[in-house]
């Protein structure tokens, strides 16, 4: 057996980091039914739980609908790709290599200005 260390808690972590979105389905589904629940008496209530053979399927073919729309909204409007951002901007591990990759790419401008004749400056400066 594999000896209890930090690797280990960190892969367990990560694990139920990664479980956290399929609990997220669950849940979201029992709260469709609690909502239905709580409408009280009527037509709509009856057949749910009184047909759940029925009613089961067309639930989730309806939540597997909506998420894909909602998915598709958020991918369209790049809500994604700005929350990557904003996690990025927040992380100082990738802000180290940001600034990395910067002062490489200013030191690849000087160095192909000098290549190419333009008398830019010394390309061992940092900016």
């Amino acid at each position: 057996m594999k000896a209890f260390d930090k690797k280990t808690m960190i892969r367990w972590k990560v694990y139920i980091d990664r479980s956290k979105m399929y609990i997220g389905y669950v849940q979201f589904l029992l709260i469709i039914f609690v909502f239905i629940r709580s409408l009280g008496e009527n037509p709509v209530t009856h057949f749910v739980f009184n047909s759940p053979a029925v009613s089961v399927p067309i639930i989730l073919v309806l939540f597997l609908a909506a998420s894909l729309v909602l998915g598709y909204l958020d991918s369209k409007f790049g809500f994604r790709e700005e929350e990557i951002r904003n996690h990025a901007r927040s992380n100082p591990v990738l802000m180290e290599i940001q600034q990395s990759l910067h002062q490489l790419n200013k030191k690849m401008e000087k160095l192909e200005a000098s290549v190419n004749g333009d008398n830019v400056g010394d390309i061992t400066k940092e900016s």
